[in-house]
């Protein structure tokens, strides 16, 4: 057999059963109030503050209420005073009926925290009703034959007053034959019995009329009255005797109309007219009886539905009346049997909603149940979903709080839809349900989270101001306000970096902005901070990291570091005239201020005067000879080389070159013509200017340890050139090679006697000779007798 508690898993059975025996020991105490009853609206009942030991205004804090089953609204409580009074006129008759004590059972709910408190008003009965018969006028038929001490019934009157105030004594209208005698149920109810004092004659007296009147217990007493006729009829000896004079039945209260009560029966002893028996309803309770009777056979039927919950007993008087007008009684006392008719009822008062998410356990509502059916029927359970975290906590008197088991989390979960199912015990078993829906309120328990840890962004340089580079993104689990998230850029690590005139950020959107325009030169990267904040109390945020990597573009061209481009005269370089094929003239030093492809050069001979003998390697800029030079070649050459770039586009720069063929030191140096200056090289930069800066600090110590050596020489030489001889260098002079900036080196020494006229000026070159190799002293030597004395010997390396 399914169990009561079957739906609800067994341990939360035991909490339940646990938590209500303790709720109902420490709520069994209730504040009990007494008053009479028919009292006028607005009537001071009592003042409930004062009765429960609050302060003034303690109930109003508290939200104090009153409940009543059915949610009837009839006392009226005011919470600043504590008073408590009648919201309507109180009929005890209509509310209870015939149950004595009239108890009205009212719960007071506080909040803050939820207490229960049961109030019990008793009201008392007062004599507002007057005995009342059902009929005007009763008819007795008495034979004359009745001996004195005959009892005789009368209908009894109608009071729905209760106790003293009920009808208390029957009396009749003085006369000759009968009195009254007032005898008093099981019920307590009072009937009266006519009882013959005289016999009777009809031919002295064939009818009699008596007033029968019923008094109360009030003070002043309420009667009422009935005309009673007699009539005196012949002799009819027996009177109709019933079987049973009490009838108990039991029905349920959903059997169907005209179904069969019961069958009563009575005999009669006499014969003929006066054996014949016929069945009546002789009496109620006082209520429209929902039966008839079969006046032949004394069947009992339903004439109307039942309904346990409105009466469940009632009494039935049934007389039973030959031909001759005697009359037999009995009491058919039919209880009504409850049926499973009634679904429980269920009442939703909500009191937290919606309920905060880190709250612990709260109170979401109360609520109260009922089932007017009786026994098994009306015992009630009452359960939600497992899968939810709320509990139902009873109370007392079927009253129940729906509550939290502990904090909720929104983020995972924003709405409850909590479906309370009530069942009764019956067979079948009823069921109600009652579906509320829960909302999980917000609070900012999560930071911003960016989409990224950090974020790589690009940006070309020479951009233009106020350029939208990225946006940055952070996402926040919460609502409303604190999910609101503001950007913002964070105070960078590097103090030397103005990032407030690099970049900007939308607050709103996350969107990044440069603010002005960059130099991949100046500024190839940087990194900075974003903040995400949202707009809860208390404000939670988080950060993450930037890195902007500038891009270059080809917006500077290459820099000629040598041969130098900026003095008046282009460069000269010497070029022997037995010089072999791939002899290295010079090399041509660039730089590129640009990165990567932009940075790689290579070189090309735009123009020469004899565009056959010298050639340009386009990756390190080397000037050699492609060939050997013949008597042909003119001794002068002039080579203009293009230097450039391997960016989109290209930039380039130009070269112009002198190359001086000599044979020996016999040719002169002849000056060459100015070239003008070439204004690409008059806004270099400031690394430019450092690095002709500091390579015209080494070449002028150079030239000036050059000096200084030629000047001790010719110290040495100056008794030589006296006797009109030029000294040859002892020994073979020590050659070195000279790389500039690592971008290339002659790969020979050279050392050249220069001879000036002893008589000369203007110090021009009297012969100008190569001495390379050793074996060449010999010949040099000759060649020096042969020629005129010189006054100076310079030595070229």
């Amino acid at each position: 057999m399914e169990t009561a508690l079957a739906k609800i898993p067994q341990q939360r059975q035991v909490v339940f059963l646990t938590i209500l025996l303790l709720l109902w020991k420490s709520g069994s105490e209730a504040i009990r109030y007494s008053m009479p009853e028919e009292m006028e609206s607005g009537y001071l009942v009592a003042n409930l503050a004062k009765d429960l030991g609050f302060e003034v205004g303690k109930l109003a804090t508290r939200a104090a209420q009153i409940h009543y089953k059915g949610n009837k609204e009839l006392l009226q409580l005011d919470a600043e005073t504590g008073n408590l009074f009648l919201k309507e006129k109180l009929d005890r008759e209509a509310l209870c009926g015939e149950t004595e004590p009239c108890v009205l059972h009212f719960q007071i709910i506080l909040e803050n925290p939820v207490q229960f408190l049961q109030t019990d008003l008793q009201l008392t009965d007062i004599n507002d009703h007057s005995p009342e018969f059902s009929d005007t006028e009763m008819l007795l038929k008495i034979p004359e034959s009745a001996q004195p001490g005959a009892v005789f019934p009368l209908k009894a009157a109608q009071d729905p007053d209760i106790g003293s105030n009920a009808v208390q004594n029957y009396t009749v209208s003085p006369n000759l034959h009968f009195h009254v005698v007032t005898h008093s149920r099981s019920d307590g109810r009072k009937y009266p019995e006519l009882v013959l004092d005289r016999a009777l004659d009809r031919e002295e007296q064939p009818e009699l009329t008596l007033i029968l009147t019923a008094l109360d217990g009030g003070a002043p007493p309420k009667s009422g009255t009935t005309t009673v006729h007699i009539e005196v009829v012949d002799i009819n000896d027996n009177a109709p005797q019933f079987i049973q004079s009490l009838y108990e039945v039991q029905v349920p209260e959903n059997s169907l109309l005209n179904a069969l009560v019961v069958t009563v029966s009575a005999r009669d002893l006499d014969a003929g007219i006066y054996g014949n028996v016929v069945y009546s309803l002789f009496q109620g309770d006082g209520v429209s009886q929902p039966f008839v009777i079969d006046k032949i056979k004394g069947e009992i039927r339903l004439s109307k539905e039942l309904d346990f919950e409105v009466s469940r007993h009632y009494n039935i008087e049934i007389a039973a009346t030959d031909g001759g007008d005697l009359s037999g009684k009995c009491t058919v006392a039919v209880q009504v049997l409850d049926v499973n008719d009634n679904h429980p009822e269920l009442m939703i008062r909500k009191l937290t909603v919606p309920v905060p998410e880190n709250s612990a356990e709260t109170v979401v509502a109360v609520f109260s149940v009922s089932d007017s059916d009786s026994g098994d029927n009306g015992r009630m359970v009452c359960s939600i979903q497992n899968d939810i975290p709320f509990l139902l906590k009873p109370t007392f008197e079927n009253y129940y709080t729906l509550v939290t088991e502990g904090p909720l989390d929104r983020e995972s979960r924003a709405e409850y839809n909590i479906t309370i199912t009530v069942s009764d015990l019956g067979t079948p078993r009823l069921t109600t349900q009652h579906t509320i829906t829960v909302q999980v309120s917000d609070i900012n328990d999560n930071a911003p989270a960016f989409t990224q840890t950090s974020y790589t962004l690009f940006v070309r340089e020479n951009n233009s101001p106020a350029l939208h580079i990225g946006t940055i993104s952070a996402t926040d689990s919460d609502s409303g306000s604190n999910a609101h998230i503001t950007y913002s850029l964070l105070p960078p690590q590097d103090p030397k970096l103005a990032l407030a005139s690099l970049i900007s950020i939308n607050p709103d959107n996350g969107q990044l902005f440069v603010l002005r325009a960059l130099d991949y030169e100046s500024l190839q990267a940087f990194e900075f901070r974003v903040g995400a904040k949202d707009r809860g109390s208390p404000t939670l945020s988080s950060q993450a990291l930037v890195h902007v990597e500038v891009l270059d573009d080809n917006d500077n061209a290459p820099f000629v570091l040598y041969p130098m481009q900026n003095a008046s005269t282009p460069s000269t370089e010497l070029l022997p005239r037995e010089a072999e094929s791939g002899y290295l003239v010079t090399k041509v030093v660039a730089v590129d201020h640009d990165s990567g492809q932009n940075a790689w050069l290579s070189f090309q001979l735009l123009k020469a005067t004899e565009p056959g003998l010298f050639s340009v390697w386009a990756h390190n800029g080397e000037v050699r000879t492609t060939r050997l030079l013949s008597e042909r070649d003119v001794p002068k050459h002039r080579l203009v080389l293009l230097v450039k770039d391997n960016g989109d586009p290209p930039r380039s720069a130009s070269v112009t070159l002198q190359v001086l063929v000599v044979n020996g030191f016999s040719q002169p140096y002849l000056p060459l013509p100015e070239v003008a200056h070439d204004p690409i090289h008059a806004d270099e930069d400031v690394l430019t200017l450092y690095l002709v800066i500091a390579l015209a600090s080494v070449s002028s110590l150079f030239l000036l340890s050059v000096l200084m050596f030629v000047g001790m020489r010719l110290c040495r030489r100056a008794r030589a050139a006296s006797l009109g001889v030029c000294s040859v260098p002892e020994g073979h002079f020590p050659g070195h090679l000279m790389d500039v900036s690592g971008m290339g080196t002659l790969s020979q020494s050279y050392q050249y006697d220069v001879c000036l006229s002893g008589d000369s000026r203007t110090g021009e070159f009297k012969f100008l000779k190569p001495m390379i190799p050793n074996v060449m002293v010999q010949d040099a030597g000759r060649e020096v007798e042969e020629s005129p004395p010189c006054r100076d010997s310079i030595v070229f390396s």
